[in-house]
């Protein structure tokens, strides 16, 4: 199967991990002008890890698959709207950051709505790389440890968008343009609600908002927050993708968890609530 064309603005918003210069399209991978080399992988992704790697593996296939049928089916439209009307707010963004963007299925959400700009997926995980490589034709999938230096250009990116994945405010700060956002979704402490206890799934942590402005600040400062909620009507192969393909997948054995879904009604109503938060780089960021 005939890769697609990496979209060259992608492209050029991407450093080369060992010396920080740009990169360009180079045969079937990327160089950088001192000679850097990085091939890209036949299911389309590049990865860009330092020489040492990563201690961070990401999801595992499993979680990926999950993820990819959970969204595939349209469960989450609502989140991803929600964030697309958050990036969009201001003037149209050109370059986008999809941080920790998994299978690239909110990014490409995102793009539908502006036809004018290009994103990146930047994950840790090489299964979610895989999926993301072919999620939008703007857009491009990056394999690299988003807890350490991205391999992006500084001052180069219109929006970051981090959904229910890790922050770095002072990687944010340094690769947003001068008028560029971050726009972060996280759940809020209802969301999910009926599936926490009879499935003995892990609860919003009370003070996940002091942590985010936390991990944030002083880098960024916020503009704007919002909220979503909506309630969602879910069988059980639904739920069982939901949570599989979240950090509850971790804590659950296959059969415990399938005997708790077997136990809830056939049709479950379930509860997504998040807040959707816009932040700018602060006085004191780069």
């Amino acid at each position: 199967m005939t890769l697609p064309e990496l979209p060259a603005a992608a492209v050029g918003v991407l450093a080369c991990p060992v010396c920080r210069q740009g990169l360009v399209v180079d045969g079937s991978g990327l160089r950088c002008p001192a000679g850097h080399a990085f091939d890209r992988a036949r299911q389309g992704h590049v990865t860009l890890l330092p020489a040492g790697g990563s201690p961070h593996a990401g999801d595992s296939a499993a979680m990926v698959a999950d993820r990819a049928d959970f969204l595939a089916a349209g469960h989450y439209a609502g989140i991803t709207a929600a964030l697309a009307d958050a990036v969009l707010a201001g003037p149209p963004p050109g370059t986008l950051l999809d941080l920790g963007g998994g299978t690239g299925a909110h990014l490409a959400g995102v793009l539908d709505r502006a036809p004018d700009a290009v994103g990146v997926v930047l994950d840790a995980s090489r299964y979610a790389a895989r999926r993301a490589a072919r999620a939008h034709p703007r857009a491009m999938a990056v394999v690299a440890d988003s807890w350490a230096g991205w391999p992006v250009r500084d001052a180069v990116l219109d929006r970051v968008l981090v959904v229910f994945a890790p922050r770095n405010g002072a990687e944010t700060a340094r690769v947003l343009a001068p008028e560029g956002r971050l726009v972060v979704v996280t759940p809020a402490a209802d969301h999910l609600a009926e599936l926490v206890g009879p499935l003995g799934l892990l609860t919003v942590d009370p003070a996940k908002a002091d942590r985010l402005s936390a991990a944030l600040e002083p880098h960024l400062e916020p503009v704007a927050s919002v909220v979503h909620r909506e309630v969602l009507a879910l069988d059980h192969a639904a739920v069982r993708t939901l949570v599989g393909m979240g950090p509850h997948a971790r804590h659950l054995a296959e059969g415990e968890l399938a005997g708790r879904v077997a136990g809830l009604p056939g049709t479950v109503p379930v509860t997504v609530a998040v807040d959707v938060s816009t932040w700018r780089v602060g006085r004191g960021g780069r």
